[in-house]
């Protein structure tokens, strides 16, 4: 399977390093084009893919090609695509906000001789613990999207992580609770690493104590399915000091909090 990246950035490398380590493509079926030699070099030198001229020769090599450019950028990027034929081919775009209507419109116009036939188009939400393996990618397909198109972008995205086929209409919500999360995640990391260091607990030993809590909290939920409260509950007991550490975080609106900024991450990725 030829598989090719427009944009190397982060998000495009924990793709590749998936896609390698577990086999969907070999390194010489890959590759990717980008804006600065600096950065196609190192991509070269890490990964051992081909890196090409341009964005025109990537889409014309490849049977899946990943945007993975942001937001702002897409456009242009399409643009630099040039005349490629893009018909019978599998376009997956990982830029938020953009639709499958929006990809449509644009790429449209990059088949052969006028015709109206579209590539398979795809959006995908991935987010950065796809870096080591971990990511959660939420995908939505167009309408006609065959069976065998849809099983090898499921497999691909995968290969980094845990892949999720949605409708559409919450591929603006997946980010605000996967996408965007890990910032808050390190927030609440550093801030539980402060709280440790503040009484005495050595500044590495307390994020590492911190990361490993929300690691095995995490684990928890995955693989009993027990409902979060409840596990909550578990660890809640009898005028114990977990009980008083929830009542500090109720009185000061905690979850209030986080789904404030899980809508208000959902809203931007709306006007994107």
């Amino acid at each position: 399977m030829k598989i090719g990246f427009i944009g190397l950035g982060n998000m495009a490398q924990a793709m590749i390093a998936g896609i390698l380590k577990n086999g969907i493509a070999r390194p010489e079926e890959v590759a990717g084009s980008a804006k600065t030699k600096e950065t196609k070099h190192r991509i070269q030198k890490a990964y051992g893919i081909r890196v090409t001229e341009g964005n025109g020769e990537t889409a014309r090599e490849a049977q899946i090609l990943v945007l993975a450019v942001k937001p702002q950028f897409l456009e242009e990027a399409i643009a630099q695509m040039g005349d490629v034929d893009l018909t019978g081919k599998t376009v997956v775009s990982i830029a938020p906000g953009k639709t499958l209507a929006w990809l449509a419109k644009r790429l449209g116009a990059k088949t052969d001789k006028g015709s109206k036939t579209l590539p398979c188009l795809v959006r995908a939400m991935p987010n950065t613990p796809a870096l080591v393996g971990e990511g959660c990618t939420a995908v939505c397909f167009a309408e006609g999207a065959l069976a065998e198109q849809k099983a090898a972008v499921m497999e691909m995205m995968g290969s980094f992580g845990k892949a999720f086929e949605v409708p559409e209409g919450l591929m603006d919500v997946a980010p605000g609770v996967s996408g965007c999360a890990p910032a808050w995640v390190f927030m609440l990391l550093e801030a539980m690493a402060d709280g440790a260091v503040a009484e005495g607990m050595p500044r590495r030993q307390a994020y590492e104590f911190a990361a490993q809590a929300v690691l095995g909290s995490a684990k928890l939920y995955l693989e009993t399915g027990k409902h979060p409260g409840e596990l909550k509950d578990m660890v809640c007991s009898p005028g114990g000091s977990t009980i008083q550490a929830v009542r500090v975080l109720e009185e000061r609106n905690f979850r209030g909090a986080v789904m404030d900024a899980v809508i208000a991450a959902i809203e931007k990725s709306r006007s994107l």
